[in-house]
C-alpha cells in the first residue's frame, strides 16, 4: 500500500472513530439523554433537561478529552521519533512534572485569580511545563548540538527533581489544599461549558500542524542524525521545532486536565502497528485516535463506578500498565 493510501485510510478510520465518539459518549451517563430532544432550541433551557446535560456537562467534557489525547498522542509520536526510542512518552522529558509542580504551588498558595479568564491552577501547571522545558533544553545543550541522549537525560533528571520539591510542597500544605493536590496530579477531565475546550484548542490545532509539517524529517532523523544531515534535514533544528511543539501541546492538555499518562504511549504504537512508521501518517492519525482513545476512556471512568466517578488517568494508568511491560519484553526480544 501506498504512503498517501495509508495516509487516506487511516484519517478516514480515524475521523469515522472520532466521530462516533463524539457522537455517542455524550449521550452515555446515569441519566439517559434524548438525541433529538437535546437539540430542541424552541423550549427555554429551563425546560429542557436533555439540552442541558448534553450542551454543558457532556458534549464539552468529550470535545476536551478529545483535544487532551489527541494532543498527547501527538505529541508521543513525536517524541519516540526525536529520541529514537520506541518507550518515550509526552511524560519523559520533565514536562508532566514541571505542569504539576506548578499546579500544587498554585494550590499551596490558595491563588484564585488569574489572567485574561484563566483560572490560576491551570496558568501555574502551563507556566511550570514551559519552566521545565526551558530547564531540560538548557541542561541538554551542547554548544549548538543536543544530543538526543543529554535530552533523554536531562529530561528524567528534571522530572525527579520536580517529583521531589512537589512532595515537599505536599508536606507543608493542610489536608484540604493535599487531597486537592492529589485529585488534580490523579488526571480528570472536569468541565462545565465549552472555556476549557476554547482555551485548549488552539495550541492543540497549531502544534499538531506544525508537527505535521515536520513528519517528513521525522522520517529521515530516524535513519540517525548523520544519515539525516547528509541528506539535507537541518537536524538541530528540527529537534528544536519539535521539541517546542510537542511540549507546547503537552503544556496545554496537562494543563486543562491534570497528568494523563500512557496516552502517548498506547496510541501511537496502535498506529504503528496497523499503518506503519510513516510519521507523515503517524502523526494526523495519532491525534485522530487519541482523540477517541481518551473520550471513550473518560466515558468509561466516568460510568463504571455507578454514581461514583474515577479519574480518567488511573484507568489510563492501569491499561498503561500492562502494555508498557509488553511493550518491554517485546523490544527486549527484539534486540
Amino acid at each position: 500500500m501506498s504512503g498517501r493510501s495509508r495516509l487516506v485510510l487511516g484519517l478516514v478510520s480515524g475521523g469515522a472513530l472520532l466521530l462516533a465518539a463524539l457522537v455517542v459518549c455524550p449521550l452515555v451517563g446515569p441519566v439517559p439523554v434524548d438525541f433529538a430532544r437535546a437539540f430542541d432550541f424552541s423550549l427555554p433551557a429551563v425546560e429542557n433537561q436533555d439540552r442541558e446535560i448534553f450542551f454543558r456537562l457532556r458534549l464539552p467534557r468529550v470535545l476536551l478529552a478529545a483535544i487532551v489525547g489527541g494532543s498527547l498522542a501527538v505529541a508521543g509520536a513525536t517524541f519516540q521519533a526525536l529520541l529514537r526510542n520506541s518507550l518515550a512518552e509526552p511524560f519523559t522529558l520533565g514536562i508532566a512534572g514541571g505542569a504539576s509542580f506548578g499546579a500544587v504551588v498554585a494550590i499551596h498558595l490558595g491563588l484564585a485569580a488569574g489572567v485574561l479568564g484563566v483560572p490560576a491552577v491551570p496558568l501555574a501547571a502551563f507556566l511550570g511545563a514551559v519552566l521545565s522545558v526551558a530547564i531540560v533544553w538548557f541542561l541538554a545543550r551542547s554548544g549548538r548540538r543536543v544530543p538526543t541522549v543529554t535530552l533523554l537525560l536531562a529530561g528524567v533528571t528534571v522530572n525527579v527533581f520536580f517529583s521531589a520539591a512537589i512532595l515537599l510542597v505536599n508536606y507543608l500544605a493542610d489536608l484540604s489544599q493535599v487531597h486537592r493536590m492529589i485529585h488534580w496530579m490523579m488526571g480528570g477531565i472536569d468541565t462545565v461549558g465549552f472555556d476549557k475546550v476554547v482555551r485548549t484548542l488552539p495550541f492543540a490545532a497549531v502544534g499538531t500542524a506544525i508537527l505535521w509539517i515536520q513528519a517528513r524529517s521525522f522520517n529521515v532523523l530516524s535513519l540517525g542524525e548523520e544519515t539525516a544531515r547528509s541528506l539535507g534535514v537541518e537536524v538541530e533544528r528540527t529537534k528544536l521545532v519539535a521539541f517546542g511543539a510537542a511540549s507546547l501541546v503537552t503544556g496545554a492538555a496537562i494543563s486543562a486536565s491534570g497528568p494523563i499518562g500512557f496516552v502517548g504511549l498506547i496510541v501511537p504504537h496502535g498506529v504503528r502497528l496497523v499503518l506503519g512508521p510513516d510519521h507523515r501518517v503517524l502523526v494526523p492519525v495519532s491525534a485522530l485516535a487519541g482523540g477517541a482513545f481518551l473520550a471513550v476512556c473518560d466515558t468509561v471512568a466516568r460510568t463504571v463506578l455507578g454514581s461514583g466517578e474515577l479519574p480518567v488517568g488511573v484507568l489510563t494508568g492501569l491499561l498503561g500498565g500492562p502494555f508498557f511491560v509488553w511493550l518491554l519484553k517485546t523490544r527486549s526480544r527484539e534486540l
